[in-house]
């Protein structure tokens, strides 16, 4: 590793479509980027691509669901190169059953334990670090479904809801200490995750259109922030709505997710 290293950024979801794009849009010569995914192949490509950009780029084969596995990577990390920054990216969807029936138990546990426990697996690891230092950035992913739920996400949305106030907690516990957190909730990006999405995506934008507004939101240190913009304000302002008029709102966003071809039986 080059000596002139000045921050080391982890992230988790590395090998998703937003992960890579993000990665991207975080390389710099003077940065470590430790990516952390299942996929090991994915990451190495990755890996790759970014390293002409990074002073140094590490990759771990970790299931944020194995908090022991990714604790003691983390452990291991930080004493090595204490983390400056960690990206806790990783997440899946699904929907609801064939003809709107309920979800899946198998489904709906994946989810809150990706989204929301890998989540919380993912801070727990560093926080303690960084606060014991007085310094440290915690991004967490959260999304537009977390601030509005979607009919036929629901553990989607629930998780993404937890994520959200998850974070809202750690910054004002730990704004005392220097570390700040930073919650970002993007709309619908393409990416293969969106792609299972059979239904309407308004505003939908590229993947490295997105990263580019996370990485700016995040270089900000922004406490919130979410987009599309005019999506969003109209997320605030519907909220505000008495709740039987703002789910009239809601049926133009009915959707079918397909099955995730990674969690096939």
């Amino acid at each position: 590793m080059r000596h002139d290293v000045q921050d080391v950024i982890v992230m988790t979801g590395a090998s998703g479509g937003i992960g890579v794009a993000l990665a991207h849009e975080l390389a710099r010569p003077n940065r470590k980027l430790v990516l952390i995914a299942r996929d090991r192949e994915k990451l190495e490509a990755l890996a790759a691509a970014v390293s002409e950009q990074c002073a140094a780029v590490e990759t771990a084969a970790l299931d944020v669901r194995d908090r022991d596995a990714l604790h003691s990577f983390l452990a291991d990390l930080d004493a090595r190169h204490p983390v400056d920054m960690i990206i806790a990216n990783a997440g899946v969807t699904a929907g609801l059953g064939p003809n709107r029936s309920r979800e899946g138990d198998a489904e709906a546990d994946r989810q809150l334990d990706i989204n929301y426990r890998g989540a919380v697996n993912t801070v727990m690891g560093v926080v303690e670090a960084m606060r014991l230092r007085g310094r440290g950035h915690i991004v967490l992913v959260a999304s537009l479904a977390g601030m509005r739920a979607l009919p036929d996400m629901p553990s989607y949305s629930a998780s993404k809801a937890a994520v959200i106030a998850y974070g809202h907690s750690l910054r004002g516990w730990l704004k005392p200490f220097g570390v700040d957190v930073s919650i970002i909730c993007p709309g619908f990006v393409t990416t293969p995750m969106s792609a299972r999405h059979k239904g309407s995506k308004p505003f939908e934008m590229s993947a490295e259109k997105a990263a580019r507004k996370m990485r700016q939101a995040i270089e900000r240190k922004r406490a919130f922030y979410a987009f599309p913009f005019v999506l969003a304000t109209g997320i605030r302002l519907q909220n505000l709505l008495p709740a039987r008029i703002s789910d009239l709102f809601m049926g133009g966003f009915k959707a079918e997710i397909e099955e995730d071809p990674r969690f096939r039986k």
